[in-house]
C-alpha cells in the first residue's frame, strides 16, 4: 500500500474514500492549495507521480485532492466527487446505483461515476486499485432514508442487495452500521 508521512500518531494507510475538490482555473486550483496549506493541510504522496492534480493530506493525514479544471465539475460546488478505492468498479456501481437513486454516467472495469438522479452536488466515483480493505475506513459514507421510509425495511432492502454487518457493537449508538459488498462501512441513518 502507498503510505505517506502525515503528523505524528495518524494514519499511515492511505483512505480508501476521499474527496476530491473542484477548481475553476489553474489560478483557483493554485490559490485553494495555498489556502488549504495555510489551514493546516500538507502535501501528499500516495504513489500519485506527475499528474496535474495536487494530493494533499488534512491535520489528521486523510488524504484530498485538489483538482485541475474539468468540466464535468463545473457545477458540482467546492467537493467535486466522493472518491471509492475498490477492486471491482462494475459491482460497487450495481450495488450503490441500487441502494441509492443515483444516475449511473459511466463504468467501466476500472471506474465507475454516479450522481444524484436530480444533477446536483457531488460525482461518487468508484476507482479500481489492487489494494485490498485492510483497516477500518476514517472516512465514509452515510445513507438517509426517504422521510416516511420504514428504516427495518430499508436495512433489509440493503441487506438483499449486498450489504453486510461489519461485526461490532452497535447498542450504544441509534443508527445503524453497515458494510457495502468489499467491506466499505457506511452508516444507515434514520430518515427525517
Amino acid at each position: 500500500m502507498h503510505r505517506h508521512r502525515g503528523p505524528p500518531g495518524s494514519q499511515t494507510v492511505k483512505n480508501r474514500v476521499h474527496l476530491d475538490l473542484a477548481t475553476t482555473s489553474t489560478a483557483h486550483q493554485a490559490e485553494l492549495v495555498a489556502r488549504l496549506k495555510g489551514l493546516g493541510a500538507t502535501l501528499a504522496d500516495v504513489g500519485q507521480g506527475d499528474v496535474p492534480w495536487t494530493v494533499m493530506a488534512d491535520p489528521e493525514g486523510n488524504e484530498f485532492c485538489v483538482l485541475e479544471p474539468r468540466p464535468i465539475y463545473q457545477d458540482t460546488g467546492p467537493i467535486a466527487a466522493v472518491v471509492v478505492d475498490c477492486t471491482d468498479p462494475r459491482g460497487m456501481a450495481r450495488f450503490w446505483g441500487r441502494a441509492t437513486d443515483w444516475t449511473l454516467h459511466e463504468v467501466t472495469d476500472d471506474h465507475a461515476t454516479m450522481r444524484s438522479a436530480k444533477g446536483v452536488g457531488p460525482y461518487l466515483e468508484f476507482l479500481r486499485t489492487p489494494d485490498a480493505k485492510s483497516v477500518w475506513n476514517r472516512v465514509h459514507l452515510d445513507v438517509c432514508p426517504y422521510p416516511g421510509d420504514d428504516l427495518e425495511a430499508e436495512e433489509a432492502r440493503l441487506r438483499a442487495l449486498g450489504a453486510t454487518d461489519p461485526g461490532i457493537d452497535q447498542s450504544a449508538i441509534s443508527w445503524t452500521v453497515l458494510a457495502d459488498p468489499e467491506g466499505n462501512e457506511f452508516c444507515l441513518l434514520t430518515p427525517r
